[in-house]
């Protein structure tokens, strides 16, 4: 089986990878285009597989009352039959109504069955199931009672990512006890195989760039409980072209190893700032690093980690020291949604007039920035940003911003980074910057490439 989710969400794909172990891909409109989305599942869901997406908020919601990018959208561009979860608290025949409304709201969303979540007897879940069956004609294919002590705690971005959690293994048993126990697995497995023919090799495996005769560029990737958001497409955009990743700890590594660049995604820095700023010895060698030019290409918590400080209520934690700019942390979103950024200002990776589709969710506003000392790059169209109205610091070789993008919706940011790479090679900089390379250190993501999933080391 093969997993996919619907928009943007990374923690509820981590969860989907380590469930399946195996990679799972997201899948966005917006993010990516119809096109890159239909390339992607292509791609990813060899032919004969089971390939499961799961949705994302109501089946229907998008963007604006159109329904645009919704899950609803993404059913019918893949043609893929349709199972409905519903929440049936406190609520017994109106549940038939609620799918007798979505099922006619579009009927070219091929609706075929319906599960029961949250039900709170075998009494309830009967009038429930009757009432649909009678009403909507749709079979019903599980009910799953109210669980109090589900092992799947949440916080303020979600639930709590396996890369943090304590035990990964016992809850997976359970979820995976959950669906034995209440859910008809064979029907849904059926109606997965009543899917209509998918043309796998609708659009071929993207070509591997030729690698130069130095060998292949290495891109650093700060990978941890910290930093632990990135598409997997995004690590397969640099592969294709013929990079080599190194997967590194801020929390672990006593230095940064010699790379010739270095992408910092987003995450939790805030859950992890006490050992972050610990860690000194790391922090003052990527700070060296990036002021001898490094290319550094930042996302979100990659981008805290590179100002000043971080304020979390009354504590102060230093960071890298490698942007003018000091953070902190707030009760309440500061950034939620799909962005749209033009890039108007000279930066190390992207040309002038280029247009990035994104998203952000953060609880960081900036406290302090010193302008003098770094400019921004783009102008926001949609989000937030920084301020409303701009995103994207530059400082000498360094990008970062609270957008997360999707390399298959801007091809031009793998083309960049690899660009960049070469060039800071080909200048010998990359020797003088940072300690020699250790041995032997392959990350997870060339590892699956290869069919090896290792587990995450328990924290």
């Amino acid at each position: 089986m093969v997993p996919f989710k619907k928009g943007p969400d990374y923690i509820d794909a981590a969860w989907l990878s380590r469930a399946a172990s195996s990679p799972c891909y997201n899948l966005d409109s917006f993010l990516m285009g119809p096109e890159q989305v239909v390339r992607s599942f292509s791609r990813h869901a060899p032919e004969g597989s089971i390939a499961l997406i799961e949705g994302n908020r109501g089946i229907y919601d998008g963007v604006n009352s159109e329904g645009e990018f919704s899950t609803a959208e993404l059913a019918k561009l893949l043609h893929t039959p349709v199972v409905l979860v519903v929440d049936c608290d406190k609520v017994t025949r109106t549940a038939a109504a609620m799918v007798m409304g979505c099922r006619n709201l579009d009927p070219e969303v091929d609706i075929r069955g319906v599960i029961l979540s949250r039900v709170s007897g075998s009494r309830h879940a009967a009038v429930i199931r009757q009432a649909i069956e009678d009403y909507c004609h749709l079979p019903v294919f599980g009910t799953v009672p109210r669980i109090k002590d589900l092992p799947f705690t949440e916080r303020h971005m979600g639930l709590i990512p396996p890369q943090e959690h304590v035990g990964i293994e016992s809850a997976l048993s359970r979820a995976e006890a959950i669906a034995e126990d209440y859910l008809d697995m064979e029907a849904l497995i059926r109606v997965a195989e009543s899917a209509p023919p998918w043309r796998v090799n609708a659009f071929p495996h993207f070509t591997s760039y030729d690698k130069p005769d130095h060998g292949p560029v290495t891109i650093g990737v700060i990978k941890d409980a910290a930093f632990q958001f990135y598409y997997h497409e995004n690590m397969e955009a640099l592969i294709d072209r013929g990079a080599k990743i190194l997967e590194i700890s801020a929390l672990k590594e006593k230095y940064l190893p010699t790379v010739d660049v270095l992408y910092i995604g987003g995450g939790f820095p805030e859950t992890q700032a006490k050992q972050l700023a610990d860690n000194e010895g790391f922090r003052s060698s990527l700070r060296k690093a990036a002021e001898a030019g490094l290319p550094i290409y930042a996302e979100c918590g990659g981008f805290m980690y590179l100002g000043e400080s971080l304020t979390i209520g009354d504590k102060h934690y230093p960071m890298v020291g490698a942007l003018p700019v000091v953070f902190g942390i707030e009760k309440r979103p500061q950034g939620h949604g799909y962005t749209t950024l033009s890039v108007d200002r000279e930066n190390p990776f992207f040309p002038v007039g280029t247009r990035i589709s994104g998203h952000e969710f953060h609880y960081c506003r900036i406290h302090t920035l010193r302008e003098d000392d770094g400019h921004t790059a783009y102008r926001v169209l949609r989000g937030t940003g920084m301020d409303g109205q701009r995103d994207g610091l530059c400082r000498k070789n360094i990008l970062a911003g609270f957008t997360h993008l999707h390399a298959l919706g801007t091809p031009e940011w793998a083309e960049a980074l690899i660009g960049k790479a070469r060039q800071y090679r080909r200048a010998g900089q990359n020797k003088a910057a940072c300690p020699p390379l250790k041995k032997g250190m392959q990350g997870d993501f060339e590892k699956e490439q290869q069919g090896q999933i290792p587990p995450d080391p328990p924290l």
